[in-house]
C-alpha cells in the first residue's frame, strides 16, 4: 500500500483566469491519490488521474447520499450537502428521479430545440450588432441563451426570468456570499418553484415542470420536496454552466489565436466544442465529496469505509496518458473522451442540451462577427471569485 504523509490545502488556491493550478498536474504525475484538507469538515482524498477518476465515478462503493446534512464531511462551503438534490443522491433513488428528467433531454428532443435556439441566438446577436461595439458578451449573449432555453423548457414565464437569476449566483457561491445569504436565496427559489407548481396543479401544462408535477401527483414517482428541489436544480444548473462556458470558450479562442482557424473552418465547431470542454477547467475544485461505504483499494491506496474523497475533473481531462499534448488546445482532436460532464451515475442529464447551445452559439458568433476581438487587454478582464464555477464577470468585445 502507498503511504501518504503530506496534507495539502484544497482547493489549492484562488483561481487565476482559467489556468489549471500547476500542483494538480504534479500530483497526477507523482501522487495521483493524495491527502488534502478542505475549508470545512477536515481531510479527504484527492484523485487526479483519468483512469482513477472514471473508476470512482462509476463505482457504487463511493456514494454521495452519505454527505447529506453532515457537518463532519470535508467540503468547500460552510453548509453541508442538501437532501433531494440529484448530486446528493445514490441509486436507486437517483435512478428513479433521473429517469423522469432524461426523457426531456434525449438527443432527439434536444435536437428539436435547435431551430428555437438558433432564432434566439440570432435575435441576441442582432441586438448586439445594432447597439454597436464594444459589447459585453456575458450580458448580451452568454447569459440570456441558456437562461431563456431552460426557462422555456420548464415553463417559467419570461417576466419571471430575471427574478430567479437574482438568486442563482448566491446559490452557486462558495465564499461570495455568506451561508445565511446562500440559504436565503435557495429558499426564495423554493418559494418561487412552489408557486409555479401550484399554478400547474390548478391548470396543467405540457412543459417540463408540468410533466414533473404530473409525475408527482398522478404517478407518485416524486415526493413534494424532490419535485421542488429538482425544479431548482434544473433552473440553476441548466444555465450557470453553459453561460460561463460560452464566455470562457470565446475568451480562449480569442486569446489563443484559434478564433481565426475556427472561423475559416466552421465545420470544426462540434469537435472544437468537445475539445474546449476538455481544455477549459470550469470548476474550482471540491464541489462534490463522495464517501466510501466500505474499504476500497484504488491504485494501491486503501480508502477506508467512511472516508471522503474528491475527483479533480480538470486534472483528469489533462491526463497525458489519455490525451496526447493534453495541455495544448487541439480543435480537431480525435477520440476525445473527456469528463467535463462527469461519468457514471451522476453524468450530467443536460449534456446534450449544453452541447447544442454551445455549438449553436459559437457557429452564429463566428458567422455574424468574423472579426470579433477583445475590446480590452486580456489581463484587464475581471474574473468571478468565491464561486463554484469559473468565468469572466464581463467579456468586452469589439468587431
Amino acid at each position: 500500500m502507498t503511504t501518504h504523509t503530506e496534507v495539502r490545502r484544497y482547493p489549492f488556491g484562488d483561481p487565476i483566469r482559467l489556468d489549471p493550478h500547476p500542483l494538480a498536474a504534479k500530483l497526477q504525475r507523482e501522487e495521483p491519490i493524495s491527502r488534502v484538507r478542505l475549508p470545512f469538515g477536515g481531510e479527504a482524498w484527492l484523485v487526479t488521474r483519468y483512469a482513477d477518476v472514471r473508476a470512482v465515478l462509476s463505482d457504487p462503493r463511493f456514494g454521495r447520499a452519505a454527505t447529506v446534512g453532515r457537518e463532519d464531511v470535508p467540503r468547500v462551503r460552510e453548509t453541508p450537502a442538501l437532501p433531494n438534490v440529484l448530486t446528493s443522491m445514490d441509486p436507486p433513488e437517483l435512478t428513479r428521479v433521473r429517469k423522469l428528467t432524461m426523457t426531456a433531454f434525449t438527443a432527439r428532443r434536444v435536437q428539436e430545440l435547435r431551430p428555437r435556439a438558433e432564432r434566439l441566438v440570432d435575435e441576441l446577436l442582432t441586438v448586439m450588432a445594432e447597439s454597436g461595439a464594444p459589447a459585453d458578451l456575458v450580458t448580451a449573449l452568454a447569459l440570456p441563451v441558456p437562461v431563456t432555453v431552460i426557462c422555456e423548457m420548464l415553463g417559467v414565464p419570461a417576466q419571471d426570468q430575471r427574478r430567479f437569476r437574482e438568486f442563482s449566483d448566491a446559490v452557486m457561491s462558495t465564499t461570495l456570499v455568506s451561508a445565511e445569504e446562500r440559504m436565503a436565496a435557495y429558499g426564495s427559489l423554493a418559494t418561487y418553484l412552489t408557486e409555479q407548481i401550484a399554478v400547474r396543479r390548478a391548470d396543467p401544462t405540457d412543459d417540463l415542470l408540468g410533466a414533473l408535477v404530473a409525475a408527482r401527483d398522478n404517478e407518485d414517482r416524486l415526493t413534494e420536496d424532490e419535485l421542488v428541489t429538482l425544479g431548482i436544480t434544473l433552473l440553476v444548473a441548466g444555465h450557470e454552466t453553459t453561460a460561463n462556458q460560452i464566455a470562457n470558450f470565446t475568451y480562449v479562442l480569442l486569446t489563443t489565436g484559434e478564433w481565426d482557424r475556427l472561423r475559416d473552418d466552421p465545420d470544426l465547431v462540434p469537435a472544437a466544442v468537445e475539445e474546449l470542454l476538455r481544455y477549459v477547467q470550469l470548476g474550482n475544485g471540491g464541489a462534490f465529496p463522495r464517501i466510501a461505504n466500505e474499504d476500497v483499494e484504488l491504485s494501491g491506496t486503501l480508502i477506508r469505509a467512511g472516508e471522503a474523497l474528491f475527483v479533480d475533473l480538470g486534472a483528469a481531462n489533462r491526463d497525458e496518458e489519455v490525451f496526447p499534448d493534453a495541455h495544448t488546445l487541439t480543435l480537431d482532436r480525435h477520440h476525445n473522451s473527456h469528463l467535463a460532464f462527469g461519468h457514471g451515475f451522476h453524468h450530467c442529464v443536460g449534456a446534450q442540451l449544453a452541447r447544442l447551445e454551445l455549438q449553436v452559439t459559437l457557429t452564429a458568433l463566428l458567422r455574424r462577427f468574423p472579426t470579433l476581438r477583445l475590446a480590452v487587454p486580456a489581463d484587464e478582464i475581471a474574473w468571478k471569485t468565491g464561486m463554484l464555477l469559473r468565468g469572466p464577470k464581463s467579456l468586452p468585445v469589439a468587431w
